[in-house]
């Protein structure tokens, strides 16, 4: 690289014709194709304006299409997002639903919480019952035996 250099400063001024056309055959360059004009119709809410040079007019174009084409694009983002939307709605019906069962499991497991509870509790009086009725009879077992 510097031996490059060193050559272009011992060789005097430089011949920038001949330079680009180096350039031009050694690099090459991208063709831009310009975008047609009648490709897609202007958005009806831009008119030009009486006695605008081409090249304005046609840049004014470019971007108002730039514009348009993001505000399509913003357009279907809202779309996905409505959609999105309504997947969050049945999600939030489904849960809904979930909620409603378990309330009901939930309700369901109180009253038979409180059948077991009572049965206990009968349980428990009965076999009290039953116990008092065979300390009675006991005593009065051993009462009979000892007048």
């Amino acid at each position: 690289m510097t031996s490059i250099v060193g050559k272009l400063r011992r060789t005097g001024p430089v011949d920038l014709d001949r330079l680009e056309q180096d350039v031009a055959t050694t690099v090459p360059l991208p063709t831009m194709r310009a975008p047609s004009v009648q490709s897609e119709p202007m958005p009806d809410y831009v008119e030009h304006q009486d006695g605008v040079p081409r090249v304005g007019a046609l840049s004014a174009e470019a971007v108002v299409r730039d514009f348009e084409a993001a505000a399509k694009e913003i357009e279907a983002m809202g779309a996905e997002l409505i959609e999105a939307a309504k997947k969050c709605e049945a999600m939030t019906a489904e849960v809904h639903t979930a909620i409603g069962f378990m309330r009901d499991t939930a309700a369901s497991y109180r009253e038979e919480a409180k059948k077991i509870f009572k049965r206990i509790e009968d349980c428990a009086m009965f076999t009290e019952d039953v116990r008092k009725t065979c300390e009675s009879v006991k005593i009065r077992m051993t009462e009979a035996k000892n007048p």
